[in-house]
């Protein structure tokens, strides 16, 4: 079929507002969060469970590679088309207008249509006294609820784990490249036809005696109990885990995803942060360690950043921090699509510096005062390492007990107790820490080679958590900067090499050295167009997607169809 006619066919399904053709209008859904860029003939829009089962049969009729896209936080390339070279026309297909979240037996779990987010689901859990399933740095930013359970999102939650459902409903793509329905979501008599099954989810109506499936997990139920063993030779969780792959959950796009259905939890009664420093890194694992063997409670989330962080997401992250605080985050996506925009256009100049708004937001954030508490900057000049350390209910006492006692004040390890504004504060300059490294690049792209970026899932026993980078690799580093989950051994590994640096190279260095040590890779962003996916991951996806219809080329696989086959 002639591009013409398919887009024509797409566009009597969703509206003329509904579809994107232009090259210049669809370069934000294009792109990649931090990096990655590709081709694709349309961006489609559905504004309905019936619509995006419409725009999948046409697209599958016509034989096109489909990358389903949420909201674009992923930070692997994943949800985005990746270079010009496949052999089919791409169409992307954008989720983001299909939005209902129902409350199953009166909000102990939810089910969430595709475009649902975190942030909105937070919100509404709020009015109940209950919290989500999964906590996840992008959930600032618009990250939905089934694009965190298809990417395995790990996010910064002590008690939850990754995100995980056993209870969903997709579609896929079968070996005869015939489109069905699969319902796994666990509702009786939820329809027969897909018509019927799309009706009843946006009309809501499911009571608690429609509900079935309780014998399957809405949520990682086995996590607690995985992250308390300190002396575990694997990794708590990462991407690849095979007991955590499972129909929609880990998928990375290689189903489509119509609803998920999840737990939730009641919201503590008090919540405190405690924010901890320290020049000797082993405090920190003597700390970890008895916390997980000997605390009642678990932490609700524990953050760790060292001082080249703490300072590269002072200067360069100000920007994100100042935007989260004051615009709020609903509007945070549009404006990145904006940017996205911009960038595209100008990046197209010549004689312009590349990333030019990230530049003039750079500048534009150095016009207002210092946003950091002054306690936090008085840490950074004290300390080179920092724990965030989040607290609940009983657990708030049980801490404060064990730090009075074993944490004294001294030029060598402290710790204090947040205000408000300072735990604000220490939290939105650690989810800024997550794009300062690209910005810092982009700053100082004529004298750095892009930034590589690794998420790393070390083993429960590994004590030797700080990196110590080889001076074969270290000779050629502009920058290396460390953050992460530290109760759950997750951390963000972000270097930026002088120029000229052979960043193929490096990263094989840098990835072998991790193979040793037994760690896991990556352990919560996906593989998406930047990692191998191992044999166990790659066997998952061609199950799911036997035709390579979906998503071609994730982990590193082959983007022909039926993965290079007859």
């Amino acid at each position: 079929m002639a591009v013409k006619e398919l887009t024509g066919k797409l566009k009597n399904i969703v509206g003329k507002k509904g579809l994107m053709t232009a090259t210049s209008r669809t370069a934000y859904y294009r792109s990649g969060f931090r990096s990655g860029f590709g081709g694709a003939i349309a961006v489609v829009f559905p504004n309905s469970l019936l619509e995006l089962w419409q725009v999948l049969q046409i697209c599958v009729e016509t034989d096109c590679a489909i990358i389903m896209q949420a909201t674009k936080t992923g930070l692997t390339e994943g949800s985005s088309p990746s270079g010009f070279d496949y052999d089919r026309e791409v169409v992307i297909i954008n989720i983001t207008r299909i939005k209902k979240i129902i409350l199953l037996d009166g909000g102990k779990q939810v089910i969430a249509l595709p475009g649902s987010t975190l942030h909105e689901l937070e919100q509404e859990l709020k009015e109940i006294n209950r919290a989500p399933h999964s906590v996840i740095g992008s959930t600032t930013i618009g990250a939905t609820i089934v694009g965190g359970i298809a990417n395995s999102a790990g996010g910064a939650l002590c008690k939850r784990g990754s995100s995980y459902t056993q209870l969903s409903l997709f579609a896929q793509v079968d070996e005869d490249r015939k489109l069905k329905l699969v319902n796994h979501l666990g509702i009786k008599n939820l329809g027969k036809t897909p018509e019927e099954i799309f009706s009843r989810l946006e009309r809501g109506d499911i009571s608690l005696a429609d509900l079935e499936g309780m014998d399957k997990a809405a949520s990682d139920h086995e996590y607690q109990n995985r992250i308390r063993n300190t002396n575990a030779e694997v990794p708590n969780r990462y991407n690849a885990d095979p007991s955590r792959l499972y129909d929609v959950s880990g998928s990375a796009g290689k189903v489509a995803a119509f609803a998920v259905r999840v737990d939730t939890y009641p919201l503590p009664a008090k919540k405190q942060v405690f924010y901890l420093g320290t020049n000797d890194p082993n405090d920190f694992s003597i700390l970890r360690k008895h916390i997980l063997n000997n605390f009642k409670e678990l932490p609700e989330m524990c953050e760790y950043m060292n001082r080249g962080i703490f300072d590269i997401a002072n200067k360069y992250g100000k920007d994100v921090f100042l935007s989260i605080k004051h615009i709020g985050t609903k509007r945070l996506p549009k404006l990145y699509a904006i940017k996205s925009t911009l960038e595209y256009f100008f990046n197209k100049i010549p004689f312009l510096p590349k990333y030019l708004p990230d530049q003039f937001l750079y500048y534009l954030s150095r016009i207002f005062p210092q946003h950091l508490p002054k306690r936090l900057l008085d840490y950074r000049n004290r300390y080179e390492h920092y724990l965030i350390l989040c607290m609940s209910d009983a657990g708030i006492e049980e801490t404060r007990k064990y730090l009075k006692e074993e944490w004294s004040q001294s030029e060598e390890v402290s710790f204090f107790e947040c205000n408000e504004q300072e735990q604000e504060a220490a939290l939105l300059h650690r989810f800024a820490a997550a794009g300062a490294a690209i910005r810092y690049q982009n700053l100082h792209q004529r004298k750095t080679e892009e930034v590589l970026a690794l998420d790393i899932a070390l083993l429960g026993n590994d004590s030797d958590w700080v990196e110590n980078i080889p001076p074969e690799i270290k000779s050629d580093l502009d920058l290396s900067l460390y953050y992460g989950h530290f109760m759950c051994h997750v951390f963000h590994h972000d270097y930026i090499f002088k120029k000229g640096t052979n960043l193929k190279e490096v990263k094989a260095k840098l990835l072998k050295l991790l193979d040793a040590k037994g760690a896991k890779y990556p352990a919560e962003h996906n593989v998406g167009h930047m990692y191998k996916a191992d044999d166990t991951l790659r066997k998952f996806y061609e199950d799911l997607d036997p035709t390579n219809t979906f998503n071609p080329g994730i982990g590193l696989t082959n983007k022909k169809r039926s993965y290079g086959g007859p």
